[in-house]
C-alpha cells in the first residue's frame, strides 16, 4: 500500500487552491470543471479539495474548522519551505491566520503554524 493523496473538504474549492497558490507558492495541478475537486502539485503525494457539498453527494457528513477559533482540527499539513520565517509571512500577507511564529525546535528544526481560510492548520518547517 502507498500514501496517494490527502483530500480537504471546503466551502470553495477554487477560492481554496487559489489561496494556496498565493500563500505557499503551490501550483495548482488540477481543477474538475465542476469546481468541485481539485489538485495542487506536491509531488508524489497530491494535497486536494473536494466541496463540501461533493462530500454530501459521497454520503459523508463532515465537520467544518471554519468556526472553531479557539482550537485547531485534529490535523495539520506540514509544508517544507527553504526558509520558513519568509514563507510564514508570506502566508500571513495572502490572509493566513498566525497560530504560532517560527519557533527553533531542540532537534534543530524551525517551525511556525497558521491556519488557513478554511480553517486547517498548516505547518510551515524546514526539511529535517
Amino acid at each position: 500500500m502507498k500514501f496517494g493523496y490527502t483530500i480537504i473538504y471546503v466551502s470553495n474549492v477554487e477560492t481554496t487552491l487559489a489561496f494556496y497558490e498565493q500563500a505557499f507558492k503551490l501550483k495548482k495541478l488540477f481543477l474538475h470543471e465542476s469546481l468541485q475537486y481539485g489538485e495542487l502539485d506536491t509531488g508524489d503525494t497530491k494535497l486536494a479539495f473536494a466541496s463540501e457539498a461533493l462530500a454530501e453527494l459521497n454520503g459523508v457528513n463532515i465537520i467544518n474548522n471554519r468556526n472553531n477559533t479557539d482550537k485547531v482540527p485534529g490535523f495539520e499539513i506540514a509544508l517544507i519551505a527553504d526558509d520558513v520565517s519568509v514563507a510564514y509571512q508570506q502566508a500571513l500577507t495572502a490572509g493566513a491566520v498566525a497560530i504560532k511564529e517560527p519557533t527553533l525546535k531542540p532537534w534543530g528544526q524551525t517551525v511556525a503554524y497558521v491556519r488557513d481560510l478554511n480553517g486547517v492548520l498548516v505547518e510551515i518547517c524546514s526539511q529535517m
